[in-house]
């Protein structure tokens, strides 16, 4: 089995970045947008995201079978944000297992949610998103987006064997159009995707990632 590194992983945290000054930029004129983030969040934040990654994106798009296409929920996330999922996902996680010590919550947090010091999704190189029709309806991935380890039996695992081959089919295509584009995913979620960020560059062999933590100026 190919080992998986999770975003917790030391080699993860060691790789510099040496940030581009990329802008972010709204998505959400060029790609097919779900709202269901911007009901924990009305700022709008999750519908940005650096513009490499969006041409990244639209390429892979444009990669497609004819009459699929992208469907996105989630780019950029504040840090802020990113530093509450990671406490309260890790507290459910010591609630079920009062007896992990502080470095296995850890690691077992970071299955589904990056330790806000190097998420992805905080320097807007992460991308969470599935296919969909030309109608605009979700495929069938195997899993609903955003099901953690304990919900999904592990079958939100990229890599899973306990999904239905159609899922399987569907989630290669996605595979396919984004790995053509230099993109990568986190094993555990099928959906999270990124470039330019920590874990992208450890994935890729780049020396650095080009894109760090950031928070937005107040409007």
């Amino acid at each position: 089995m190919t080992e998986i590194i999770l975003m917790s992983d030391a080699r993860v945290a060691a790789i510099p970045v040496v940030e581009c000054g990329e802008p972010l930029v709204d998505v959400s004129d060029v790609l097919l947008v779900d709202d269901r983030k911007n009901k924990e969040s009305d700022s709008g934040a999750e519908l940005l995201l650096r513009q490499g990654v969006l041409d990244r994106l639209l390429e892979a798009q444009a990669l497609l079978p004819d009459g699929l296409r992208l469907l996105f929920v989630e780019g950029y996330r504040p840090p802020a944000l990113q530093r509450r999922y990671f406490e309260r996902y890790g507290d459910e996680l010591r609630a079920a297992h009062p007896d992990w010590p502080a470095d296995r919550l850890r690691t077992a947090a970071s299955r589904y949610v990056s330790p806000p010091e190097i998420a992805p999704h905080s320097a807007g190189a992460a991308v969470d998103l599935t296919l969909a029709d030309a109608d605009g309806r979700e495929l069938d991935m195997g899993t609903p987006m955003n099901a953690n380890p304990e919900q999904s039996d592990g079958a939100c695992y990229t890599g899973a064997e306990n999904i239905t081959e159609e899922a399987r089919a569907n989630r290669a295509v996605l595979g396919k159009a984004f790995g053509a584009v230099g993109l990568v995913n986190y094993p555990t979620e099928w959906w999270h995707w990124s470039y330019g960020d920590r874990y992208w560059a450890l994935m890729s062999g780049a020396p650095a990632a080009l894109y760090g933590p950031k928070d937005l100026a107040p409007s």
